[in-house]
């Protein structure tokens, strides 16, 4: 794991990654206070508080990576709960919510449903602005019990979902939808309160939500990166960028077959031209602008563990030795993607 610490006063939410091991058991740090914890390792868990935190335990880790710990943090007081099937976490400025959707032969109705209530809760409590998404998806390339894929499956009822919150959530989040290694689906977001979150799509790559219907009944529901302003000066181009999950994707096409290094290298392009000035001006961000060194609290997903060692070099190699990567061997969103890489610009 990395020294860099992040700067608390850029959006007033921040995390770390560390090894399951080192993560405190304590809702309090020398640098914040824990709004939420998100645990990759080797078997999942239903979401719980743990020491007044909310914790979600997700089986992303085998003998070839290690278990880590992504540890959320803010500057102001916390206030945690539990709402249903899920647990959160609230500030006054952010909200941390988790849930676990267990195993289904079909997911399209019991994941619309997770959404929906999810989508609720976070209006009802003044969270406008959706931030950062996760789903953690079990067998995400296999069949579902109607045949369809569970990532396509699951891509229709979330999509539904917002399909009946448009007028409230009318833009998409950044978002990750990657494998786990056991069936069942979790799903973890930040939302911030209003006016602060500005969403990226990227000039080399079809928006997903445009997707042709190749790609599954409903396109896939999410923004290629979403900035979210500093609290201090929500008027000003101060902030963190948080930079979807990103593959090796030119327009809509999955480019580079069965060559890893150059997938992983199309993918840190595609991170580059997502992330820079020239791309953030084109969303009204002036005077913001970032550099693929710029990347931080990076998780990189590996489809085949014979691939890390390669993925892993070349990943070293693009980025400054200080900053935070931890590594997951499970599937990708489409069978022919070989990497996929998350991060967050400072």
């Amino acid at each position: 794991m990395s020294n860099r610490q992040p700067e608390a006063h850029l959006t007033g939410l921040w995390s770390d990654l560390v090894p399951v091991a080192a993560a405190p058991e304590a809702p309090t740090a020398s640098h914040g206070i824990v709004l939420g914890r998100i645990r990759f390792t080797d078997a999942p868990a239903a979401p719980a508080l743990v020491d007044a935190t909310p914790l979600l335990t997700t089986h992303m880790t085998n003998a070839h990576v290690s278990p880590v710990e992504e540890i959320w943090r803010t500057g102001l007081p916390v206030r945690a709960g539990v709402a249903g099937d899920a647990v959160f976490a609230e500030d006054g400025e952010h909200l941390f919510y988790a849930v676990r959707l267990g195993p289904q032969p079909v997911y399209r109705r019991p994941v619309r449903e997770l959404y929906e209530n999810a989508l609720r809760f976070t209006w009802e409590h003044g969270y406008t602005d959706l931030v950062r998404m996760w789903n953690l998806i079990g067998g995400i390339t296999s069949p579902n019990a109607d045949g369809l894929e569970i990532y396509r499956d699951f891509c229709i009822g979330r999509a539904e979902a917002f399909a009946a919150f448009a007028e409230r959530f009318p833009r998409l989040s950044a978002a990750t939808g990657i494998g786990t290694l056991s069936p069942g689906v979790d799903v973890c977001f930040l939302a911030a309160k209003p006016g602060r979150a500005v969403h990226l799509e990227n000039p080399r790559q079809t928006p997903a939500y445009k997707y042709p219907s190749r790609y599954g009944p409903k396109s896939p529901s999410f923004a290629r990166a979403t900035f979210l302003r500093d609290i201090d000066a929500p008027g000003h181009e101060t902030g963190g960028l948080f930079v979807s999950g990103t593959a090796s994707i030119l327009g809509d096409d999955t480019v580079h077959v069965d060559d890893v290094a150059q997938q992983t290298e199309e993918t840190l392009r595609n991170i580059e031209a997502l992330v820079g000035g020239g791309n953030l001006r084109r969303h009204g961000l002036e005077g913001a602008g970032y550099d693929v060194k710029d990347l931080d609290q990076l998780k990189v997903y590996v489809r085949d563990a014979e691939h890390i060692p390669v993925v892993r070099s070349i990943c070293e190699s693009a980025l400054p030795g200080d900053t935070d990567i931890a590594y997951f061997n499970v599937a990708v969103c489409r069978p022919d993607l070989l990497v996929e890489i998350e991060g967050v610009c400072r």
